[in-house]
């Protein structure tokens, strides 16, 4: 609901686009610099406190930018010193929420509880924006931003009553910039995680900006303004149903499966670069939907079968940060590129190289033997020396992304 509704009021309340971009800049900019410290303070400190903290923090954050926007006192520092704080929160909320999983449930169950995860996440993709949209209209942006913040206190109470019964390993004498060296270090390590987060690096820069801000455009030079909408729902659509099918999907290689189904996601890019009208847009942003899916429960899942729990939260955090420095990268190069190469070729360019990129990690023997170990099946977990022997190449493992 946040980015619909936030979008709203900067716009109502300055009428300049110029403070809205600098109101989104506040909150990316910390979340890329504070991905790692977060990382290396879930694994620290323990994941339930952060999450419960980040939550009750992001509560006041845009609590107070609904306060600003009821009372009538938009100011443009203030609004983009909130955001700030909250892309800060954001940084130590994603890297727990990661990590926190295999401590709620059994490894055998990781694919089920993540299916899970990704179902709620998709379905809120769909229906908050809507629901953000109504309110705004309904009763204003300030309400609709109200609303937010009283949902981070739902998620702080809803997060207090977790009982993680993994335990990762305690404190260690050390200080945080030697935990996250040591983050880089596991990282590092792990020949498939690296291998796959190199890969979705170079998607995300490849794919975000040129769907983002060509994909409107384009879109609606072929067939309308209207489609765009249909297009984003169906995508929506297609990362709903197949989340919802993988609680039951029972695979032996999940990383394998999520790699090749990831390539899907080109297909939009493709089909609009060929210049086909609305029917096989929508059918195609459907069905790169449901390759999303698998991509991302196969991703989180290996991750979390695969990495040391005492490291999983700070090398998840080194895979987003390299996920999201991405994406304004690609966003800065799309809008100069396109005036020189034209529109249309440079989203054919961006799928091809999507689709490559996609498959490329499958070359590697770490990445397509990773195994999983499915529900029904009770893998030991690896722990110490015996998980580090278990992902390094050459050996049959599995993957993340």
């Amino acid at each position: 609901m946040a980015p619909v509704a936030l979008a709203f009021a900067v716009l109502n309340a300055s009428g300049s686009t110029g403070d809205l971009g600098i109101v989104l800049a506040a909150h990316m900019v910390p979340l890329l610099a504070f991905l790692l410290v977060g990382g290396a303070t879930a694994d620290r400190f323990g994941r339930r406190t952060v999450l419960v903290a980040a939550n009750l923090g992001s509560a006041l954050t845009q609590g107070g930018v609904a306060a600003l926007l009821l009372t009538g006192h938009y100011s443009l520092p203030l609004v983009a010193a909130l955001e700030f704080l909250n892309g800060v929160l954001a940084a130590f909320t994603t890297p727990a929420l990661r990590g926190i999983v295999p401590q709620l449930v059994d490894r055998d169950r990781l694919q089920q509880a993540n299916a899970l995860l990704g179902s709620m996440r998709n379905a809120t993709k769909i229906f908050g924006p809507s629901l953000s949209g109504v309110l705004v209209v309904v009763v204003g942006s300030g309400p609709a931003i109200a609303f937010d913040a009283v949902t981070y206190l739902v998620a702080a109470g809803c997060l207090t009553r977790l009982s993680p019964v993994g335990r990762v390993d305690a404190p260690r004498k050390t200080t945080m910039a030697a935990d996250i060296r040591d983050g880089w270090t596991e990282f590092r390590r792990i020949r498939w995680v690296w291998v796959v987060s190199l890969t979705f690096c170079l998607i995300n820069m490849v794919q975000t900006g040129t769907w983002q801000i060509l994909g409107p455009e384009l879109t609606r030079e072929l067939s309308g303004e209207a489609t765009w909408g249909f297009v984003l729902s169906a995508r929506g659509l297609g990362l709903l149903v197949m989340s919802s099918l993988m609680y039951r999907l029972v695979v032996r290689h999940l990383l394998r499966l999520g790699q090749l189904m990831s390539a899907l996601g080109a297909l939009p890019l493709l089909v609009l670069g060929a210049h086909l009208h609305s029917p096989w847009l929508i059918a195609g942003a459907f069905v790169a939907g449901l390759g999303s899916a698998v991509a991302a429960v196969g991703w989180d899942t290996s991750l979390q079968e695969h990495v040391p729990p005492h490291a999983l939260s700070r090398v998840s955090s080194y895979d987003d940060l390299l996920s999201y420095v991405a994406i304004p990268i690609g966003q800065l190069c799309v809008g100069p590129l396109a005036h020189r190469f034209g529109g249309f070729r440079v989203t054919t360019t961006a799928g091809l190289v999507y689709l490559v990129a996609a498959v490329a990690p499958l070359l590697s023997g770490t990445v397509r033997r990773l195994p999983h170990a499915p529900a029904g099946h009770r893998a030991p977990v690896p722990a110490g020396p015996a998980a580090d022997a278990a992902v390094r190449p050459g050996t049959p493992q599995q993957p993340a992304g």
